[in-house]
């Protein structure tokens, strides 16, 4: 199980125990220590087995912009069971989501140490990619290799956006930033490019209290702005309509430019189709009759931590030339 750690004295216990274990890595006792007092005040995930922590990881900032990987370590006796990659996704969806663009680690170049040498490796694994190497840092003996990994490429943002269901912080979400989230779901491919999909954008706080009162159960109900989808049923190809595929698309197009732009949303569709709730949101926004409303997603910033959820392996999903 992996943990988000919040209390200072637990963070400083578990990350000591962890720590003096592996002086393989973390040999030297005042950098030990320094790791050690400086993790009560970093964002901190354990993992954890048995009620007993078998590994940990923490992040500091170094510009507006980027996170580092401060120090992470796993007990010896755990490594190989993916427990340092649990971690680093945890970590990595925190970052994302706090609107960092970039995540590096420092590491002893390759070549100097064996122990180092398969911790490099693991970065690598992770999608790490070799920025520099500075010696100055730590001396000639142990050269520094820096790490960088973009938190917004394309592959990336997919590999980090989750469903977001938590509460929102109540700062107004830029206009500037959801027309950069529309033209995204306009720019999506549809079939035969009858282009069955518009768009309402939502930010004005009385016309989303008035939606918001049409969602039964309640969701996204602190949300400081709202994407309200659209599709039409125009036939595409013979007598097929691709008006599913179409906004489906266009959904997934503007769920990875929220949580490039820094934000969190949700595909909420169950919610509002039920019954005649669609109706009456499309009532509230003047919706012409040929329209259906389909989906709404809400866009804020989060304030509740989340992680990703548990996923199949590659290999249960994914099949080469034949199933």
């Amino acid at each position: 199980m992996i943990r988000f750690i919040t209390d200072s004295e637990e963070k400083k216990k578990i990350s000591r125990s962890v720590l003096e274990a592996l002086t393989d890595w973390f040999e030297v006792v005042e950098s030990r220590e320094q790791y050690i007092r400086e993790s009560a005040d970093q964002p901190f995930w354990a993992a954890v087995i048995d009620d007993v922590p078998a590994g940990f990881l923490c992040l500091k900032e170094t510009g507006p912009e980027t996170v580092e990987l401060a120090v992470m370590g796993v007990l010896k006796e755990h490594h190989r069971e993916g427990l340092g990659r649990r971690l680093f996704a945890a970590a990595k969806d925190y970052a994302a989501a706090q609107g960092y663009s970039f995540i590096q680690v420092k590491t002893v170049r390759t070549g100097m140490y064996e122990d180092y040498d398969r911790t490099n490796d693991f970065y690598k694994s992770l999608g790490f990619k070799e920025l520099e190497v500075i010696e100055c840092i730590w001396g000639e003996d142990n050269p520094c290799q820096i790490y960088v990994m973009s938190l917004k490429s394309a592959i990336g943002t997919i590999s980090v956006r989750h469903s977001y269901r938590g509460k929102f912080a109540p700062d107004p979400v830029p206009e500037e930033d959801l027309r950069t989230i529309a033209a995204a779901g306009i720019a999506a491919p549809s079939g035969c490019n009858k282009q069955t999909t518009d768009i309402v954008v939502v930010n004005d706080p009385a016309v989303l209290d008035s939606i918001k009162s049409m969602i039964d159960p309640p969701v996204a109900q602190t949300a400081p702005a709202m994407i309200v989808v659209l599709t039409r049923r125009i036939n595409a190809y013979r007598d097929r309509c691709f008006a599913v595929q179409d906004y489906s698309a266009a959904i997934e197009n503007m769920l990875l430019a929220i949580v490039e732009l820094g934000y969190q949303s949700c595909w909420y569709e169950g919610h509002i189709t039920d019954e005649d709730r669609c109706d009456k949101i499309a009532s509230i926004l003047g919706i012409p009759d040929e329209y259906d409303v389909v989906c709404i997603l809400p866009v804020g910033k989060a304030l509740d931590d989340f992680h990703a959820p548990g996923k199949k392996t590659f290999s249960e999903r994914v099949r080469f030339n034949r199933f």
